[in-house]
């Protein structure tokens, strides 16, 4: 034989079970809400960790386009540096033409002047022998009076 619950014993059993139920459905809630929060905690270190990555990725494209600036400077450098130095040959080369030249300027220098004393030179002897030879017709007249 069971007893028979009185009314009131039935309802309070009833009550005790819905404030169990009502509990279970408040800490339900309670790992609903959490658990969203969760989710929503989850995505936004999703969507940080995307912007991290593309930000990761923007550097990296900037640390390759600042590498090749570089690399393109370094070679432009080699290459002034090559000019420069093509340059600093040429203008050795130069300096050593206009020395020659230089000493070739003083050689004809030299050379008209060595000229102008030999033709200084025959002057005085075309001269002497003028003179002569008027002294010489001077005489012829004399002789010839």
């Amino acid at each position: 034989m069971t007893n028979p619950l009185r009314p009131e014993d039935h309802r309070q059993q009833a009550e005790g079970v819905r404030e169990k139920a009502e509990d279970k459905r408040e800490d339900a809630e309670q790992d609903r809400r959490s658990t969203e929060a969760h989710r929503i905690s989850a995505e936004a270190a999703r969507t940080d960790a995307e912007q991290f990555r593309r930000l990761a990725e923007e550097a990296r494209e900037l640390r390759d386009r600042h590498r090749e600036a570089l690399e393109a400077l370094r070679g432009e450098c080699e290459r002034l540096r090559e000019a420069g130095e093509a340059a600093r040959t040429v203008g050795e080369e130069a300096r050593g033409a206009a020395e020659a030249a230089r000493h070739a300027a003083m050689e004809a220098i030299q050379a008209t002047a060595d000229t102008l004393q030999a033709t200084f030179e025959n002057m005085k002897v075309v001269e002497e022998m003028r003179r002569i030879l008027r002294d010489i017709r001077g005489l012829n007249k004399l002789d010839s009076n």
